[in-house]
C-alpha cells in the first residue's frame, strides 16, 4: 500500500544551522533525507515508519567542495554525478569517481548523495570501500560544534553508526597523499548496471623495486559493515609479489570475510569472490598492469 502524504510532515530549513536546530530541539522525531533514492523507495511502497522528514537536500554548506594543500573536503550533500565530473576527485580519488559511476542509473547519480550513502550504512553500498582505502574522516555538525571521526570507526554494526541523534554528516575529508599508489576496483553484481553487489572491493597500493611498501584492501557486501582486510594487508607489506605470496594473500582475505546468505548471493559465492578480486589485485599488481578497473 503506498503512503499518504497527508501523514507526512515536511520541513526545508535554508541553512544547515536551522537544520541542526531543529534536530535538536527533537533529535529522535526528524528521519533527514537528501537525494532521497533510498527513502522514497520505502515512501513508495508504504514502509517509511518515519512521519516528520526533514530535507538538507539544497542546503549550500553540504553542497560543496573544499579543496587544500592537505585534504580535500567533499560535501555530504554532493551527488555522485558531481563526484564523476569533479576534476580533483578523477584524478586524485579515482577509486571514489569510479564507485560513483557503478551507483544505479543516472537518474539516482543526479540525486543520491555521498552522504545519504552513508548514513543509509547498507555494506553493499558501493562508495563506502573507497572511503576505507583512502583513510576518509567525516566531519559531523550539531548546535554542540563540529566533531571529526574517522570513517573506519564510523559503522559499529548493521545499520549502526557513530552519529548521535541531533548529528548531521556535514563533509567527508580524503587526504591528498596517494598520488604515488596504483588502485584496483571492482563490483561483482547481476548484471553490469543497476545492481546491488553480490561484492566490491576497492584497493591501494604503492610498490617500490618490486616490494610493496603501502597495501589497502577494502571490501563490501562481505561483513555486517565494510571492511578493511587488515590481516591481509598485514602479511603483503614488505613482501615481493610472487606465487607464494599471492596463494597467502587469497587464503588469509577468504578467512576476514564474513559474508552471510541472502537473496542476492551465498556466503560461500561471496567468500571465493573476494579471494579471486584479492588474487586479481595482487597479480595486476605484480605484473604492474593494476589502475581502475
Amino acid at each position: 500500500m503506498r503512503s499518504d502524504p497527508a501523514e507526512y510532515e515536511f520541513a526545508a530549513p535554508g541553512t544547515l544551522d536551522d537544520a541542526v536546530t531543529l534536530l535538536a530541539a527533537e533529535p529522535t522525531e526528524w528521519l533527514p533525507i537528501a537525494g532521497g533514492t533510498d527513502v522514497m523507495v520505502q515512501f513508495a511502497a508504504g514502509t517509511l515508519r518515519a512521519r516528520r522528514v526533514l530535507d538538507i537536500g539544497n542546503l549550500p554548506e553540504l553542497r560543496r567542495f573544499e579543496a587544500s594543500s592537505d585534504e580535500l573536503q567533499i560535501g555530504a550533500g554532493c551527488t555522485y554525478t558531481q563526484l564523476r565530473e569533479h576534476a580533483i576527485v578523477a584524478r586524485e580519488f579515482p577509486l571514489l569517481a569510479r564507485a560513483a559511476s557503478w551507483t544505479g542509473g543516472i537518474a539516482n547519480q543526479n540525486r543520491g548523495t555521498l552522504g545519504g550513502n552513508i548514513v543509509n550504512a547498507s555494506p553493499a553500498a558501493d562508495s563506502l570501500p573507497a572511503l576505507l582505502a583512502y583513510e576518509a574522516e567525516l566531519i559531523l555538525a550539531s548546535v554542540r560544534g563540529e566533531r571529526r571521526v574517522a570513517y573506519r570507526s564510523f559503522h559499529t554494526g548493521y545499520k549502526q553508526m557513530n552519529l548521535a541523534p541531533d548529528e548531521l554528516v556535514r563533509a567527508v575529508c580524503l587526504p591528498r597523499r596517494f598520488s604515488a599508489h596504483v588502485s584496483y576496483a571492482r563490483k561483482v553484481g547481476a548484471r553490469n548496471a543497476q545492481a546491488i553487489s553480490k561484492v566490491c572491493m576497492a584497493a591501494l597500493a604503492r610498490v617500490e623495486k618490486g616490494t610493496i611498501r603501502d597495501v589497502r584492501i577494502a571490501l563490501g557486501s562481505v561483513a555486517p559493515v565494510p571492511i578493511r582486510l587488515t590481516e591481509t594487508e598485514r602479511g603483503l607489506e614488505g613482501k615481493r609479489l610472487d606465487e607464494a605470496a599471492i596463494a597467502r594473500a587469497r587464503k588469509i582475505a577468504a578467512a576476514e570475510t564474513r559474508p552471510i546468505d541472502d537473496i542476492r548471493s551465498t556466503a560461500r559465492y561471496r567468500a571465493a569472490v573476494s579471494s579471486n578480486l584479492v588474487g586479481e589485485f595482487l597479480e595486476r599488481l605484480a605484473s604492474g598492469a593494476v589502475d581502475v578497473a
